[in-house]
């Protein structure tokens, strides 16, 4: 029979190899993941709203004058949105 205290320090050798592959992981994760720029995101979120209301205008006007600024309106935050990225 073996010792009882090889088993015990084997399981602690794994442990202690899982822990340390989960910190690299998470590290490397950090390190992939772009900064997120909340000024950028607060613009698009904006940007998304407006256009979502323009869409609904534009649903609910039947004036051609009218339609027609909205589609240009609408044409505009989507090219705002795009280079925004």
């Amino acid at each position: 029979m073996g010792d009882a205290g090889e088993g015990l320090i084997d399981a602690d050798a794994r442990i202690q190899e899982l822990a340390d592959e989960r910190e690299a992981a998470r590290r490397e994760r950090r390190i992939q993941q772009a900064p997120i720029d909340p000024v950028k995101t607060a613009q698009a979120a904006s940007l998304k709203l407006g256009l979502s209301e323009l869409r609904r205008q534009l649903e609910a006007t039947e004036h051609p004058v009218r339609r027609k600024q909205l589609q240009a309106a609408i044409a505009d935050v989507e090219k705002r949105l795009a280079k925004l990225g």
